[in-house]
């Protein structure tokens, strides 16, 4: 695909409305990508600090998510390294646990088109329940904590499945020490050789 028809597919997916009647701010679609994107960070939904913001991860979740991966602001906001593609690009509001889950609609529009896009990934960050469901297609384990304690199966596909940064997952992250101790050095090695 020529520059030219690689943005205009990006101009098409910013434009979008389809689920503008069900969006409490409207729509708003936070993503970023390159054709030379070389790690894919699949996530799950725009918070509204984000959609506020229109900078993807722009937010504590994104402070985390930095961290684990082992890089700077300027290496990850740069496409040329980061393609940045949630499952949902507009904010969906919020439920009585946090977040209501991307809106479907989205990825089976626009997923396919957009990674199709991206022929120099190397590695794909897949955070949360929903983009373990679509990136991994019934692979996953029964429980996010099983599908990410079972990382290694992935590996040799790029492809590292991660829990949500989020701060609300702290609780998650006591619990499983082996996370901090086993996956983000691994995650921090991989990140590190996609980039170079």
């Amino acid at each position: 695909m020529k520059n030219r028809d690689f943005d205009k597919l990006l101009a098409e997916v910013r434009a979008c409305t389809l689920c503008a009647d069900k969006l409490p701010l409207g729509p708003r679609p936070v993503f970023q990508m390159a054709p030379g994107s070389r790690i894919l960070v699949a996530g799950q939904a725009p918070g509204k600090k984000v959609h506020e913001t229109g900078i993807p991860f722009n937010d504590p979740s994104g402070d985390r998510l930095r961290d684990w991966m082992g890089v700077s602001r300027e290496q990850f906001y740069d496409p040329e390294l980061m393609a940045i593609l949630p499952m949902g690009f507009c904010y969906p509001g919020t439920g009585t646990g946090g977040d209501l889950p991307p809106r479907p609609e989205c990825a089976a529009t626009w997923r396919e088109r957009l990674l199709a896009q991206l022929p120099d990934i190397r590695l794909t960050l897949v955070i949360g329940q929903y983009a373990h469901a679509w990136h991994l297609r019934g692979r996953q384990g029964k429980t996010l904590t099983e599908t990410v304690r079972n990382w290694r199966e992935f590996m040799g596909e790029g492809i590292i499945p991660l829990p949500h940064p989020s701060p609300r997952n702290i609780r998650w992250l006591k619990q499983n020490p082996w996370f901090e101790e086993e996956v983000l050095p691994a995650v921090k090695d991989k990140v590190h050789e996609a980039m170079g």
